[in-house]
């Protein structure tokens, strides 16, 4: 029963158009929302089962916020839009995850270029990019030769986790890599159609659009994965882009190789990228437009970054 049930969740997921991800974690939540109450159905279940499920990750799990709101959105889902059931009215009263107000790390500008030039090849170039934008790595990974202006010197972004497009300077100093990346895909793609693929993911309004787009050589990620690979939806055989845990361990590497011991991950370079400009002077809303953020308040978080580096300026009274 429960199996049937999440078939036709996936296939609800996948009608609306939410991204693999998406899809793959909204299972995830309804399965071990339903192995939580021992098998029984979601349909049999209401709003004390559902805060028990909540309850359990926040006191037991110790699980994040951000998780949290995840799993309930998960299970907000499976009711509302699979079993037709609304929780709107149910007023869901679960223990919340303790919030827990962070000030990003970032890394100083030394550090920055330690790292990258213990990188290499393509990963270099992406991580350059990533910095040098101030991307979110799915941002890297997405760009599609079409979205690198050389004529203007911008490259923009589309559909981004803010559902906000926006354009970013190019960095002048790895125009002609870009240049060099972008012809090296544009030959791989010529061979790819040569040898029967050479098809790229579109989203699937565009693609019902433009059916012969995913064929274009505009269309082409600009970070493709070496191999081609099957398509988990569709079964289709195409070039991807480079994975979320390729980069990773690439990065991974590369700060090991500097001795650096901050906990760094991708993001630390998009934090490390708004902090760098705020100390270089650039006003906060043109660094809120140029990370994409809805809000200003979500930018000022780095204004709190400065100070605190600032503080390293006074000295203890004992060293008067």
């Amino acid at each position: 029963m429960a199996k049937k049930l999440l078939d036709i969740m996936r296939d609800k997921i996948r009608f609306k158009h939410y991204s693999i991800k998406t899809e793959q974690s909204y299972i995830g939540w309804a399965k071990r929302y339903i192995f939580f109450h021992n098998k029984r159905h979601p349909k049999d279940m209401e709003k004390l089962e559902i805060e028990q499920f909540l309850t359990h990750l926040a006191t037991k799990l110790k699980v994040s916020p951000t998780t949290q709101n995840q799993a309930f959105n998960a299970l907000l889902f499976l009711y509302e839009q699979v079993l037709d059931i609304s929780l709107k009215d149910q007023n869901i009263q679960a223990l919340r995850a303790q919030q827990r107000k962070h000030i990003p790390v970032v890394l100083t500008k030394e550090e920055v270029h330690n790292i990258i030039a213990n990188m290499k090849g393509i990963y270099q170039l992406m991580l350059n990019l990533m910095y040098g934008c101030g991307l979110r790595m799915s941002e890297v990974q997405n760009i599609r030769i079409k979205d690198i202006d050389f004529g203007f010197d911008k490259v923009y972004i589309w559909d981004s986790k803010s559902l906000k497009d926006r354009t970013v300077p190019l960095p002048l100093k790895i125009k002609d890599e870009l240049k060099v990346q972008v012809k090296k895909v544009k030959e791989l793609h010529k061979k790819d159609l040569e040898d029967g693929y050479g098809s790229v993911y579109i989203p699937y309004a565009l693609e019902r659009k433009y059916p012969s787009s995913k064929y274009e050589t505009k269309w082409q990620y600009v970070f493709p994965m070496e191999k081609i690979s099957t398509d988990p939806r569709s079964g289709e055989k195409r070039r991807h882009h480079i994975l979320d845990a390729t980069l990773s361990r690439n990065i991974k590497s590369a700060v090991a190789k500097s001795n650096i011991d901050k906990r760094v991950t991708s993001h630390i370079f998009r934090h490390s990228y708004a902090t760098h400009l705020l100390q270089a002077g650039i006003d906060l809303r043109s660094i809120q437009e140029l990370l994409g953020h809805k809000s200003v308040e979500t930018t000022m978080i780095y204004t709190h970054v400065v100070a605190e580096m600032n503080k390293s300026k006074v000295i203890s009274p004992l060293d008067f």
